[in-house]
């Protein structure tokens, strides 16, 4: 089984233990499609899609299962190095880039680690892209309409 693949089933068990089916399905949705834009931005940039991968499953995961955003990004990288150190199969130095971009997720009007960039902006994606009718929100428009003219969206 590949590594995505198994962080992936270990991110639903986490989630399974969310009581409100709407809640646990719109965390699904966000946690996977943060990752899979995650991927594409990866790829584009020359950075690794595997990880990649890995930080946008485990991004928010953290606030899902405390159901609190306090601190979250912190808080979220914690989580994920524990769960990524118990579950073996990520190098320090893989855990560390991924707990690293989750760190600084949440921060994007700043600038940090090339794997936190692709995982701010895949986080972006999914919050702009996820429902086109809504308002871009105000702190996500200037890394939203970059990401617009990197991919040749208008």
């Amino acid at each position: 089984m590949s590594r995505i693949k198994a962080l992936q089933k270990q991110v639903h068990r986490v989630l399974e233990r969310i009581g409100d089916n709407d809640k646990r399905a719109k965390a699904a949705a966000h946690l996977h499609a943060v990752s899979l834009a995650a991927v594409m931005i990866a790829k584009r940039r020359g950075e690794d899609p595997e990880l990649a991968a890995m930080a946008g499953l485990l991004h928010d995961l953290y606030a899902y299962k405390s159901g609190s955003y306090e601190n979250h990004a912190q808080l979220g990288a914690a989580y994920a190095g524990k769960l990524l150190e118990k579950l073996a199969f990520t190098a320090p130095e893989e855990t560390e880039i991924i707990c690293a971009a989750i760190r600084h997720h949440d921060d994007k009007a700043g600038t940090d680690t090339p794997m936190a960039e692709v995982l701010k902006d895949a986080d972006v994606l999914h919050h702009t892209l996820a429902d086109p009718a809504k308002e871009v929100k105000e702190h996500e428009r200037e890394r939203y309409e970059k990401l617009c003219k990197e991919f040749g969206m208008k």
